[in-house]
């Protein structure tokens, strides 16, 4: 019975296995898959990944295609900045605005800027800068930790890289999306530059309100000096402004600045950078209200390197900074006391190298009733009686007078010239040295008579002294005393050449490198000594100390120009005196008005005065009773006296340097010009550019033919070989 049992359960089992199929499938599918569903799982679990991966792939590819989108960095236009003129030791002199008007101006973190300053800005904006490639993730979890805890912002999380990226491709808007490209920027920036560069970018573009770019022209303006050297306070608040520079410009918001700049140093404090005293003394100082200009230091010589150098940041000048500065008021304020409408100008030059150190081109800059704007250092003026040193500079290298020599001051002719003394009185017989020292104009221009305006003019123009004569003139006495145009620069560029014994050296005022300027020559040593060791003695205006300085004075015809040019063992200084337009100013002379300024100058240089070089190898310093015969007293050519009482020839007619018209139109008798002698030793011959033309008769003249058009040279020689020459010009 149990069999059968058994059976039919069995088969009651095995009809109910084949009626539910559904049941036993499920039953398979509860222990375990089966090998067609594990199949499909594994294509499902397939199509998921592929998915992602694609989501992922495509997603990089969005982001490269987004990154390639943004184009390069715009390190060009980041690096523009204001072009800066300095001084030979990099102090800024003049700075010019961009194009659209912003102050930029470069700076160097290394050399240029208060490591206080960096250290305020490294703790506060980005403590680890040196170490992260861009973008710094500690910072920005701890300023994201900082919001949350507390409220507010603590501290942001951007590097300063990413600032600098910022700054160079600003966005109104704040977002993910923007902060996302400040990221990649500054992960790029950090690929091509170094951290020194990205640090001087971000220095130089940083905003403080208004037109005011990068921390130079910040401490410029606000604090009136360069960020080399800063208070505490002065470092807090620089590092503060440009968080938010429109809401906390210190001429506007200064209570707004304050508050900024103190939560700085608080938390400076709270960083352990800075001690609690320290910052509380800080804190106690006030900060600025205004706003200073620019400097505008030596703005005719910035201007004129900034027509000349192009397209360069940073120009450096020859000048000194510290001299320009002092020079300066000293021209507005002498300018103002001499009247209306007066200019001043000034020039100081280095002796040794020639370089420019100090150029006043006015009185003042802004001034348009004075022409501020006209540089008058290089204004071709009359130079009055400053020419006469060189005359004097030729006899004496030319030996046939000495600084201990008579010489006659008494009146004179020369054809229809007649010079005359300033003050229309003649002195008698001086040494030459005084003759000089007083200005007096006879002995001047019968030094030049027997020298030569043409060979004076040449050996100017030889040593850099560009003369400008009147149209269609040639060079004549009347040079001698002002009848030339020279700019102030160049006479004092020839001045210098008597400090350096004979040389000049052409003056330079950029610096661009190889200096490969080579001397010209002036005078011979001995005859630049001389005079140099004269004008030392000339007397100096009232009050100012004798023998200090060797100077000249001059006055222009018709009271128009004021000159006097000094100089000692260091430097020359040339000063200009006069109206810009030419116009006379009764009274105006030399020695009142621009001697004056010119002993102030040297005395403002804060320099003594350096001691002149030393007489050369063979210099005769003598008196004039131990002088040789032919020296102790210069008479012009045919008035020589020779040992045995006889004079020596003389032309009277034709006078050297004349002009003869002659009538051809009668035949060659009406055409014969006559040349008259006196003194000298029967027989006389006379030459005609060097060929002979007959003897003088005994009535010491002849009629000789006049040579063509043109200058010619009259010689005539007496029976014991002395001579006398004239060139003259025939029309």
């Amino acid at each position: 019975m149990s069999d059968d049992r058994t059976s039919e359960v069995t088969r009651h089992s095995g009809a109910a296995r084949r009626a539910e199929p559904g049941i036993s499938r499920f039953r398979v599918c509860s222990f375990g898959p089966s090998r067609n569903d594990s199949r499909g799982g594994s294509r499902h679990a397939h199509r998921i990944l592929s998915a992602l991966a694609f989501a992922f792939i495509l997603a990089i590819c969005t982001f490269v295609g987004w990154v390639v989108s943004l184009g390069p960095l715009p390190l060009d236009e980041a690096r523009q900045v204001s072009t800066t003129i300095v001084d030979r030791n990099g102090k800024l002199l003049r700075a010019y605005a961009m194009t659209d008007g912003r102050w930029r101006l470069p700076v160097d973190a290394r050399t240029a800027v208060d490591p206080t300053y960096l250290k305020l800005l490294f703790a506060y904006e980005d403590q680890r800068f040196t170490s992260h490639r861009g973008v710094d993730p500690l910072a920005m979890g701890r300023a994201a930790l900082q919001f949350g805890t507390r409220g507010h912002i603590v501290s942001g999380g951007s590097t300063i890289t990413m600032q600098l990226a910022r700054l160079m491709e600003p966005r109104r808007q704040r977002s993910l999306h923007a902060k996302l490209r400040q990221m990649v920027r500054a992960i790029e920036l950090e690929r091509i530059l170094t951290k020194d560069q990205i640090l001087d970018l971000y220095l130089a573009l940083a905003p403080y309100g208004g037109n005011l770019e990068g921390i130079r022209a910040a401490s410029i303006a606000y604090l009136g000096k360069e960020p080399k050297r800063l208070s505490l306070a002065e470092a807090a608040l620089l590092v503060a402004l440009p968080q938010s520079p429109e809401t906390r410009r210190l001429d506007r918001f200064p209570d707004a600045a304050r508050k900024a700049r103190d939560r700085v140093l608080d938390r400076m404090v709270e960083e352990h950078q800075i001690s609690a005293d320290d910052a509380k003394q800080a804190k106690a100082v006030p900060v600025p209200t205004l706003r200073r200009p620019m400097p505008i230091l030596a703005p005719h010589a910035s201007d004129a390197a900034l027509n000349t150098i192009k397209d360069t940041p940073i120009i450096k000048l020859t000048l000194d900074a510290n001299l320009q500065k002092v020079l300066e008021p000293l021209a507005h304020d002498r300018a103002l006391a001499l009247g209306p409408n007066i200019s001043i100008g000034i020039i100081v030059v280095d002796n040794e190298s020639g370089d420019v150190l100090a150029r006043v081109g006015s009185a003042d800059y802004f001034d348009e009733t004075r022409a501020g704007q006209v540089d008058m250092t290089r204004a071709l003026r009359s130079p009055g009686s400053t020419l006469k040193p060189f005359i004097y500079g030729l006899a004496f290298e030319d030996g046939f007078v000495h600084p201990e020599s008579l010489i006659d001051d008494r009146p004179v002719r020369f054809g229809s010239y007649a010079p005359e003394n300033f003050d229309m009185t003649f002195q008698g017989t001086v040494p030459v040295r005084k003759a000089l020292q007083l200005s007096l104009n006879v002995p001047a221009i019968v030094l030049l008579d027997r020298v030569g305006s043409s060979r004076l003019a040449s050996r100017l123009r030889q040593a850099g002294g560009n003369l400008v004569l009147p149209k269609d003139e040639a060079p004549g006495l009347a040079m001698g005393l002002g009848g030339v145009g020279v700019t102030l620069q160049d006479l004092a560029q020839l001045y210098a050449g008597f400090a350096r014994l004979g040389t000049t050296k052409p003056l330079r005022e950029v610096i661009t490198g190889k200096d490969d300027r080579e001397p010209m020559r002036l005078l011979d040593q001995v005859a630049a000594w001389q005079v140099g060791n004269v004008l030392l003695g000339t007397p100096p205006p009232e009050n100012a100390a004798h023998n200090r300085i060797a100077f000249k004075t001059g006055t222009s015809y018709g009271y128009r120009d004021a000159w006097s040019v000094g100089f000692d063992g260091r430097v020359t200084i040339g000063v200009w005196v006069g109206r810009p337009d030419g116009a006379p100013v009764p009274g105006l002379i030399g020695r009142t008005a621009a001697a004056p300024i010119l002993f102030d100058a040297f005395a403002r240089s804060g320099k003594l005065p350096a001691a002149l070089p030393k007489p050369p190898k063979g210099t005769l310093v003598a008196s004039n009773t131990k002088l040789p015969l032919p020296l102790k007293r210069f008479r012009p050519v045919g008035e020589l006296v020779r040992a045995g009482g006889e004079q020596a020839p003389h032309i009277q007619f034709p006078l050297n340097g004349s002009r003869i018209d002659v009538d051809r139109s009668g035949g060659l008798d009406a055409a014969a010009m006559p040349v008259k002698v006196a003194g000298g030793v029967l027989p006389m011959t006379i030459l005609v550019n060097g060929t002979a033309s007959g003897e003088i008769d005994s009535r010491r003249q002849r009629l000789i033919d006049p040579p063509g058009p043109g200058f010619a040279r009259l010689t005539v020689i007496d029976a014991t070989g002395a001579a006398d020459t004239v060139v003259i010009r025939i029309q």
